[in-house]
């Protein structure tokens, strides 16, 4: 019986293109993901290029990061009212406009719309790509595709910052957007080729009521936490927005699961692998953002190296992980996740606790190797875990899993980094209080070195929680109702 299921299984499948399909899918993805982190090193240069303060260009990153926030909730309602083939033409022709728009501006104004078209772009394609995953992919070769998504997901912020300091240097920031276009326009043509419609339009009953509270409720977080590197968590410009989102989350939450047609579907955390796979990637991409934001601040303002050299530093792990991500799929694929995701997160903890201990003089081959094998630890935890929760969503479901993930992972991604700049920020007043002049700059330099300690010591608590939960995940066979 087995076996005839797995047979037509496969024929359904094998009417798909799915190499072209995935190729440009991820494709647009890489450029997305990209785009998240490519200006962070250049944010000083345009400071001062625009005559705009530093608050003000950390919207250029904040507002990229909001409207992610905003739109990843309502993808599972955008893959139900409208085609394949029209979402991947509409996400890519807006990641093109935005990119477009951004090669040519001339000042901040323009550059900022630039960026929220970008961002829409992205919010459409990445539920998308894992919505196709699940269509046209057997259950039995989905790990190895998850981790192809995982290289884009992971690599593409990582190489980021380091192809924009080369950038930078050799030409300037217009060629960071420039350079992307005609990728762009590679996986539009290539999509246009090949993508079929490969879902039902059932056009479910728009309710404002539910999109309202999405948006106050994720837009409020991502923008509290977004808010909270500048100015601190305690803050009113964080607590207020949080409090909004919190409690608008907490309303769309009752309303959604009291409706018959909801929006985001929550029932999917009925689901016990579905809710366990969210816990482990939540704790991945708040550890990999968090050190992807601390690591940087310590190779410049702490060793003294220049963006390219940090980023040079910081590339070895992004191109490990970008090898080991699609082995972790293979491996998940043939074994399941009972083995890779806890291996990994005892990983990331013995990880995270060599970095507590890092110092002025730690040496640069020692943060290479500490990073490398921090990065082979998320790629082991990540997409097995997203896989194997999805896995078990009966396919009406779909839609609204592949949503929620996706926006698990930019609200964690959110945390991860707002709460390690603040818990770094209180290890350095703590440091420099109890030094005698807090003005000379190897004090300053000791103090942030202090804070850094202080934010892996705790990632280290939060990555032994990851272990525990890890122990519960089993490997699940998939669901054919509907």
């Amino acid at each position: 019986m087995q076996s005839v299921m797995a047979e037509e299984q496969h024929q359904v499948v094998h009417k798909y293109k799915v190499i072209p399909i995935m190729v440009s899918l991820l494709i647009c993805g890489f450029i997305g993901m990209f785009n998240e982190t490519s200006l962070n090193v250049v944010l000083s240069d345009l400071i001062n290029q625009f005559q705009i303060t530093a608050s003000t260009a950390q919207w250029l990153t904040t507002g990229y990061l909001l409207t992610l926030g905003i739109l990843v909730p309502v993808s599972g309602m955008f893959l139900q009212w409208f085609s394949t083939r029209q979402l991947f033409a509409a996400s890519v022709l807006l990641a093109i406009l935005g990119t477009a728009v951004a090669t040519v501006s001339p000042g901040f104004e323009l550059l900022m719309i630039a960026r929220v078209i970008q961002a829409a772009g992205v919010a459409l394609v990445l539920p998308l790509m894992f919505h196709t995953v699940l269509v046209i992919v057997p259950l039995e070769k989905r790990g190895t595709t998850y981790g192809l998504i995982g290289l884009v997901l992971v690599v593409a912020p990582a190489v980021g910052p380091t192809i924009s300091g080369l950038l930078i240097e050799q030409l300037s920031w217009n060629w960071i957007f420039g350079l992307t276009l005609p990728v762009l326009l590679l996986a539009l043509l290539i999509g246009i080729r090949y993508m079929q419609n490969i879902t039902t339009i059932t056009k479910p009953k728009i309710d404002v009521s539910s999109l309202i509270l999405s948006t106050l409720g994720f837009g409020g977080i991502v923008f509290a936490f977004s808010s909270a590197g500048e100015v601190g968590l305690g803050a009113p410009k964080v607590v207020i927005p949080l409090i909004v989102g919190l409690l608008a989350i907490l309303i769309f939450a009752g309303r959604q699961l009291r409706m018959k047609q909801p929006m985001m579907d929550l029932r999917a955390f009925k689901h016990p692998m579905f809710s366990v796979g969210t816990i482990m990637l939540m704790i991945a991409v708040m550890v990999m953002m968090a050190t992807m934001i601390l690591l940087p601040m310590y190779l410049i303002r702490g060793i003294g190296l220049d963006a390219f050299s940090t980023g040079l530093v910081l590339l070895t792990g992004g191109i490990v992980n970008a090898v080991t991500q699609p082995i972790m799929g293979r491996v998940f694929d043939k074994f399941g996740p009972r083995l890779v995701v806890p291996a990994g997160m005892v990983l990331i903890a013995v990880v995270l606790w060599l970095l507590s201990g890092i110092t002025l003089t730690t040496a640069i081959i020692h943060i290479i190797l500490l990073h490398t094998f921090l990065m082979i630890g998320i790629s082991m935890v990540w997409m097995p875990s997203q896989a194997n929760g999805l896995n078990q969503l009966t396919p009406s479901l779909y839609p609204h899993g592949s949503a929620i993930m996706n926006t698990v992972q930019q609200v964690a991604g959110a945390i991860g980094t707002a709460v390690a700049i603040s818990i770094m920020s209180a290890g350095i007043n703590s440091f420099l209080k109890q030094t005698a002049d807090q003005s000379d700059p190897a004090n300053a330099a000791l103090a942030m070195t202090a804070g850094i300690q202080q934010v892996f010591g705790i990632a280290v608590g939060i990555a032994i929680v990851g272990f525990i939960c890890s122990l519960f995940m089993r490997r699940v066979q998939g669901s054919k109702e509907q």
